[in-house]
């Protein structure tokens, strides 16, 4: 296993009530992984992850607005059409 830590910085985070992390690791709830909001209007949070596996995720923000994570190791098309889905590989 291995400690990932998911964080929105404060350009995309900034605004936004709650955050969310949506992904493989937790079957794509929109509620099993919120994020501490920390003081400038950043999110974050840490999960223990399988090692030698890559995960597909976004970022939820106030139950609406989707985010992408700009330190992504990779991006890839979802079938919803023209948007892409955040990829960590670990």
């Amino acid at each position: 296993m291995c400690k990932v830590t998911f964080k929105i910085p404060e350009h995309v985070g900034n605004g936004a009530a709650m955050a969310h992390v949506v992904g493989e690791f937790n079957d794509w709830s929109t509620s099993a992984t919120p994020m501490k909001r920390l003081k400038k209007g950043a999110f974050s949070t840490t999960l223990e992850l399988e090692k030698g596996r890559s995960y597909q995720f976004r970022y939820l923000l106030d139950g609406s607005r989707w985010e992408n994570d700009p330190d992504a190791d990779d991006f890839l098309r979802t079938p919803f059409g023209n948007s892409y889905n955040s990829v960590i590989r670990l």
